[in-house]
């Protein structure tokens, strides 16, 4: 999106909107949004459909969010990222495999960056013998569900099985509770 209406301006997609906050807020950012008016004032339907899209999904996934902070690591996985200015668009899509971590107090949260077909996520920073290692878990909630969400963390990793009903419409973000001594 861009400051000041374009004709036949092109648009970024609300899935292409909700990863970069994540990927920003994972790493301590902002994201700016800018996008101009037409002349009688209306907003054009692309920019108000990326925005109500974005506005459902932090409205399940918001927790995530808002009021967090950076996680030891910003997140894992093989999408690489391109930094600086007008490069934002280079990046490759995300992939299962894809992760970013923030924090809120004691609570970590996991938003996986794409859906798993099968439904299960492994999470390698989560491992006993990662970063995890600091982070026993009690339990583990998938924002937006009041299903229960199967996992085990193991040396490697965190193995998280997905409801089958979970909605992961862009990402899909789990709250992480540590476990009490």
């Amino acid at each position: 999106m861009r400051g000041g209406y374009i004709e036949h301006d092109t648009f970024k997609t609300p899935e292409f909107l909700v990863h970069q906050l994540i990927d920003i807020v994972s790493k301590n950012g902002n994201l700016l949004l800018n996008f101009g008016p037409r002349s009688d004032g209306t907003i054009p339907d692309e920019v108000r459909t990326a925005l109500l899209e974005m506005g459902a999904w932090l409205k399940a996934n918001g927790d995530a969010i808002y009021a967090t902070t950076p996680w030891k690591s910003f997140g894992e996985g093989p999408t690489q990222v391109m930094g600086g200015a007008f490069h934002d668009t280079d990046t490759k899509p995300y992939t299962p495999e894809d992760f970013r971590f923030t924090t809120k107090g004691n609570t970590v949260y996991v938003l996986g960056m794409a859906c798993p077909a099968d439904g299960k996520a492994t999470i390698h920073s989560l491992g006993w013998a990662h970063e995890g290692s600091s982070l026993p878990i009690g339990s583990v909630e998938l924002l937006g569900s009041s299903e229960k969400v199967t996992w085990t963390q193991a040396a490697d990793a965190l193995n998280v099985t997905l409801p089958q009903s979970a909605a992961c419409k862009y990402a899909y973000a789990l709250k992480l509770t540590p476990a009490t001594k």
